[in-house]
């Protein structure tokens, strides 16, 4: 399932973001990937371990906690904590898929990386190409959404980011595991809670809506790992 998750960050948050990004110092962003991703991939990075990345970071995994549209999607268990990257001058990150695990800075954990998300930090009209290509069995999706909006999809999807000729591509990125492991699974209690939500709204709380929440908490009590 790929999602658009809109408005995860206020304009507010935005702009204090972004005027901590643009006074940072940049890396290569070949320095935080292996071998086969260094042969494609052309951009910058604030360093993982910086205190603005991990300040910048820790504002984002907030905003996300507070998100019930993410939380639904995603069921997160944990993050990978929040990166920063910055495409110009024809940077680009060719084809690729993402690994499989990643640690977590400082704890000595690691995670099956589930799902991938792209929080956008820039106004599309700001830059000219930059959008993020997902590949999966419906076709080719290009994504290039609002300042402060993110994009979830599974961590298999294979993808890239086109070259940025005019302008700077301003996004954070990272990674989650969530407490459910399958794709359709996850993909069929989101709908389900969706629904719930909508005859809540439309009818209030009865006996209908009262079954389907039981029935979804026993679903991920079934297929949860956690």
């Amino acid at each position: 399932m790929m999602l658009h998750v809109p408005q995860v960050l206020s304009a507010d948050e935005v702009r204090k973001i972004r005027t901590a990004l643009d006074a940072a110092d940049w890396i290569d962003g070949r320095e935080t990937v292996g071998a086969q991703g260094a042969q494609v991939k052309r951009n910058r990075q604030l360093p993982e371990h910086s205190a603005v990345s991990r300040e910048l970071g820790a504002m984002i995994l907030a905003a996300l906690a507070r998100n019930p549209l993410f939380f639904a999607a995603a069921l997160p268990l944990r993050f990978v904590p929040p990166l920063f990257n910055r495409y110009e001058g024809g940077e680009h990150y060719g084809f690729h898929i993402d690994g499989s695990v990643r640690a977590i800075p400082a704890t000595g954990q690691q995670l099956r990386t589930d799902l991938s998300c792209t929080l956008f930090l820039g106004e599309p009209d700001e830059y000219e190409g930059g959008e993020l290509e997902v590949v999966d069995t419906y076709g080719t999706h290009e994504v290039k959404l609002p300042a402060g909006d993110l994009i979830l999809y599974p961590s298999t999807s294979l993808h890239r980011v086109q070259p940025v000729t005019r302008g700077a591509r301003v996004c954070s990125f990272f990674w989650l595991q969530s407490m459910i492991r399958d794709d359709g699974r996850r993909s069929m209690l989101f709908e389900l809670d969706q629904t719930i939500q909508k005859l809540r709204a439309r009818h209030g709380e009865n006996d209908e809506t009262v079954a389907l929440t039981g029935h979804y908490h026993n679903l991920l009590r079934m297929w949860s790992e956690v």
